[in-house]
């Protein structure tokens, strides 16, 4: 995979995303409920001024609807964009980001529940259509890969999840991503970068998220990828990442009890 700046592999300070080196892309990782992680990403927006804001959260019809003269606004922002509704943590730790590159055109990179659906049900590839080529969707993990991410979903959904439903959620991961590259691209065609994505830490991962995408879509593209860890970690999969506190958050589990 290529990056913007191959020999970076580092921890790095908050500060230091507010001067970050330039790539076409900027990946801005996050976990969702996590307020410092959305403040680093502002700054880091303010900073960069992207020409463009892709975000997970959005899907293209909703991004249409971040007009520059809603931006200043969060209340009628949110209203617009019908955030409350849509299931992600409170907008007011997501509205400084769309503040700080006010002129940058929106896009969104969600797809609908149903395509999601699909792919657990069948293959990222059938459900992405004809460019899934493109992306790589047409080729199978290999068996190793494939057993470690099938173990991940289990361990994020706390065990709960039936063996069965493991290879779907790992098409619907992918389908997720290669959506995510493909708004990236068509926000950087439009209007000819730099984009900034705003999403969560796996989709930005170097091994497997929308950076593997982009690479097969379009071969060298300069892409810096930026996680936002609770915990320091070795050698994680980011070209640069951030160690914050932990959000305070109830445990995810207990609803399995």
């Amino acid at each position: 995979m290529l990056s913007a700046t191959p020999s970076l592999a580092n921890p790095i300070d908050a500060d230091a995303l507010e001067d970050l080196p330039p790539a076409d892309v900027v990946i801005l990782g996050e976990y969702h409920d996590n307020p410092t992680h959305h403040r680093n990403q502002a700054a880091a927006v303010e900073a960069l001024q992207p020409r463009a804001l892709v975000f997970e959260m959005l899907t293209p019809g909703q991004a249409e609807k971040a007009v520059p003269d809603l931006r200043p606004d969060a209340d009628a922002l949110g209203a617009a964009l019908a955030w409350e509704e849509s299931g992600w943590p409170d907008f007011v730790m997501y509205h400084p980001i769309f503040a700080a590159a006010p002129e940058a055109v929106v896009f969104g990179g969600a797809l609908p529940p149903g395509q999601v659906r699909a792919a657990v049900g069948g293959s990222a590839a059938a459900t992405f259509g004809a460019e899934a080529a493109r992306y790589g969707l047409d080729r199978p993990l290999a068996a190793d890969e494939q057993a470690t991410r099938e173990e991940e979903q289990g361990t994020a959904h706390c065990g709960a999840m039936p063996v069965g439903m493991l290879p779907g959620m790992v098409e619907a991961q992918r389908l997720r991503d290669a959506a995510l590259a493909r708004a990236v691209l068509e926000a950087l065609d439009a209007t000819g970068g730099p984009v900034a994505l705003i999403t969560g830490n796996g989709h930005a991962r170097l091994d497997r998220g929308v950076p593997v995408y982009l690479e097969a879509a379009r071969p060298g593209l300069s892409v810096l990828s930026i996680g936002q860890l609770e915990a320091a970690e070795d050698d994680a999969p980011f070209d640069l990442w951030v160690v914050t506190e932990a959000a305070d958050r109830p445990d995810p589990c207990a609803v399995f009890d």
